[in-house]
């Protein structure tokens, strides 16, 4: 199967459990890829073929910016139901998101979610 990878989409969101969290909020970063056959886009040099990236980045900007979640494992979960069901090509996506800042002690560079969703057959 063939991907489209989108890399180190960056956001501004209010998700988490802390209260402070869901008033200041935080930067998110956001990594997806998209399983796709681009046999036919890579012959036809069309769009039509293909997903476009910047509906992607728009559907993915919408749920990172829009309603608070307490969880990033929630926000992955919208992401890929909103892939999926928005672009009939996509057979499959991994959605990473990285929290780079959460408030929690400790030294790390970040925590993060990856999940892996597909449509049923």
């Amino acid at each position: 199967m063939d991907k489209i990878l989108m890399n180190g989409m960056e956001f501004y969101g209010y998700h988490g459990l802390f209260p402070e969290e869901n008033k200041l909020g935080q930067r998110f970063y956001v990594d997806v890829e998209l399983l796709t056959d681009l046999k036919t886009a890579g012959k036809s040099d069309n769009m039509i073929d293909s997903i476009d990236y910047g509906h992607v980045y728009e559907l993915v900007k919408e749920i990172v910016e829009g309603e608070p979640k307490n969880l990033v494992e929630a926000v992955a979960e919208s992401i890929a139901d909103r892939l999926l069901s928005s672009f009939g090509l996509l057979s499959a996506c991994t959605v990473k998101i990285t929290k780079p800042d959460p408030p929690i002690p400790g030294h790390y560079q970040s925590v993060a979610v990856e999940i892996f969703r597909g449509k049923s057959v």
